[in-house]
């Protein structure tokens, strides 16, 4: 079995042969069912993921440099962009939050768009990118971070919660940040970048990366064969010396491990301050209306009842979701994961590895509520008459939101089936 056909799941680590697809199929891990790889794409593939891609582009300039919506207040139109949110932020003190926004939804994206484009547009016109492993190393990192679609739920929460206060006119940025949306999903789509490590493979030739790799029939997993799997490019490669537990990807350079190291011990750290933050995420105020008639302070739990009391049920019950359900499961699932999987339990994998799959997935939802905060603090502030500050508890949730996707980041997967290959020996 040659290293073209011999790959290794990224979460149950079991050695499998890689199947020829017809067009638009996807494989898929035999034991554990996880998404392994799609058809390889035809040329023009990379066209259309670079034509959604620049198009994203023009629109997120034009995303971030029109305002969102505007609010008119006495004859006066409010408007700000969501720099200007973030700036916000910023001023009125909460510079982490403000980071935080920045970073999801203004840096991560572009880092996205441009990484994507440093790698298609030379091979549009007939050359190759330099060190592209780098920058598709940089692309798996950072595609987790960019939140766009939250964002977006964000902004039709806030402007809800604006048109009781005055009138709301959507601006500029709206439509094109849902633009950008569905252009960017639809580039991810399409986008293979096991085409791109095949070229490099290519143009590396035989003496770049390894091309005999064997593996017994009794090694079940790339483990056990003594072989290291890379998460950045997917590469089985064999370690220099015999017995170690670390290397180096011949391909892209990346750490390799058997392993992640010491994941359960930092799983576990990023759990118990998560769990710490969350008591005074949900009972401090996330925000703090001041008016001529007196202040009021704002949970999470009593901006979902004013949703519900003012006739938005259906936003009512996503915000409930998002901001206290998904963190809540998050956490309990989480610890589920950490628990069993420190005791070494063989029991129900399958059903173990899809928690940790829809908690990785689900993560990035949280980031709801801060997003409504970033916009109301930005239109509402209108001196004596009224003005909306981000409370202690957005600063609480935003670290919980953040430090429960490093637990879930940390978190290895193949050790939930390292016990159940223990229990089989």
């Amino acid at each position: 079995m040659n290293k073209a056909s011999l790959i290794a799941c990224h979460e149950c680590d079991l050695l499998q042969s890689e199947t020829p697809l017809v067009e638009g199929g996807t494989g898929r891990c035999q034991r554990c069912g996880v998404f392994l790889y799609r058809y390889q794409s035809v040329p023009t593939a990379h066209d259309r993921t670079l034509a959604f891609t620049l198009a994203a582009a023009i629109l997120f300039v034009v995303a971030n440099r029109f305002p969102i919506f505007g609010l008119w207040v006495n004859g006066t139109l409010v408007e700000a962009t969501l720099f200007g949110a973030a700036s916000a932020l910023y001023a009125d003190g909460m510079w982490p939050i403000a980071g935080l926004v920045f970073v999801t939804t203004i840096l991560m994206p572009s880092l996205n768009i441009l990484a994507v484009i440093y790698l298609l547009l030379p091979l549009h016109t007939g050359g190759f990118p330099h060190r592209p492993e780098i920058i598709l190393r940089v692309l798996r990192h950072v595609a987790p971070w960019g939140m766009i679609e939250v964002l977006m739920l964000g902004m039709l929460v806030a402007l809800v919660k604006l048109q009781h206060i005055a009138t709301v006119v959507p601006g500029v940025a709206i439509w094109a940040f849902g633009a950008v949306m569905v252009l960017l999903a639809a580039a991810a789509a399409t986008f293979n970048p096991r085409d791109i490590w095949a070229r490099i493979d290519a143009l590396q030739g035989e003496g770049g990366v390894p091309h005999a790799l064997q593996a017994s029939a009794a090694a079940v997993t790339a483990a056990r064969a003594g072989l290291f799997v890379c998460h950045d490019c997917g590469l089985l490669s064999k370690p220099l010396f015999a017995d170690t537990h670390a290397g180096v990807c011949p391909r892209c350079g990346a750490v390799l491990h058997r392993r992640k190291p010491n994941s359960l011990a930092r799983t576990w750290a990023f759990l118990f301050a998560a769990m710490i933050l969350y008591i005074p995420a949900i009972l401090l105020p996330v925000m703090v209306t001041s008016t001529l008639l007196g202040t009021q302070s704002d949970t999470i739990l009593s901006g979902v009842v004013y949703l519900w009391t003012s006739g938005s049920w259906s936003l009512a019950t996503i915000v409930f979701i998002a901001s206290v359900v998904v963190p809540m499961l998050k956490l309990l699932s989480l610890v589920f994961l950490a628990w069993s999987t420190q005791l070494r339990s063989p029991l129900i994998p399958h059903k173990r590895t899809r928690i940790y799959r829809v908690v990785e997935f689900v993560g990035r939802w949280s980031m709801l509520d801060i997003y409504v905060i970033t916009i109301l603090v930005a239109f509402v502030q209108f001196g004596s008459i009224a003005t909306i500050d981000a409370g202690p508890g957005s600063l609480a949730f935003g670290a919980v939101v953040v430090l429960t996707m490093f637990a879930a980041l940390s978190f290895d997967p193949r050790l939930i089936w390292d016990a159940v290959e223990s229990e089989s020996e």
